[in-house]
């Protein structure tokens, strides 16, 4: 797992042993950065079950003004800061263990871009959708990496699902605000 371009291209990242994170292959991050990649210069970015933290480092990487890094496993936690230390990026980061939901629904700042990756069956994506597309700005993008059975709403609160990708089992759903 390695940063694919900007200021910290090429570095390797730390990754979690065990099946508890898994992290997006590197087709699946190449996509995604290839749908939004004139839309992250001066952003402040939310990486929502973050693992590792290499979707929000990426965006961090290619000139994201912030990237906030939410999960609640300590040892992801650990790994986001490992990786953040290891690319130089901290100082642009913000850095929170625990709960997605207390999270979302204290928050107070909005974000530009928003990455939902949560465990693939937990059933939790429809509610991290809604809590999060309340804490987007006017023109903001939320991407969720889902499992290719599940369920994704075509439209939540001012979002609508834009685009949808397939790579293997796994699907990149891209919602946007305004019409469908």
């Amino acid at each position: 797992m390695r940063v694919i371009t900007g200021t910290a291209k090429s570095r390797r990242l730390q990754t979690l042993p065990g099946n508890d994170v898994r992290p997006t292959s590197e087709r699946v991050k190449e996509a995604i950065f290839s749908i939004i990649q004139f839309e992250i210069d001066g952003r402040h970015v939310l990486d929502l079950f973050a693992g590792t933290g290499q979707l929000g480092i990426e965006a961090l990487s290619r000139n994201a003004a912030s990237a906030t890094f939410i999960d609640n496993s300590s040892a992801s936690i650990q790994t986001v800061k490992a990786n953040l230390q290891k690319t130089g990026l901290f100082a642009k980061a913000k850095v929170l263990y625990t709960d997605y939901e207390m999270y979302l629904k204290n928050c107070k700042q909005k974000y530009d871009i928003a990455f939902l990756d949560p465990p693939y069956h937990e059933g939790i994506m429809e509610k991290a959708l809604r809590l999060t597309a309340q804490n987007m700005s006017e023109h903001g993008i939320i991407i969720c990496e889902h499992y290719i059975h599940q369920y994704m709403p075509q439209e939540v609160e001012a979002f609508f699902l834009h685009k949808s990708h397939k790579f293997g089992k796994t699907i990149i759903s891209v919602y946007r605000k305004g019409e469908s």
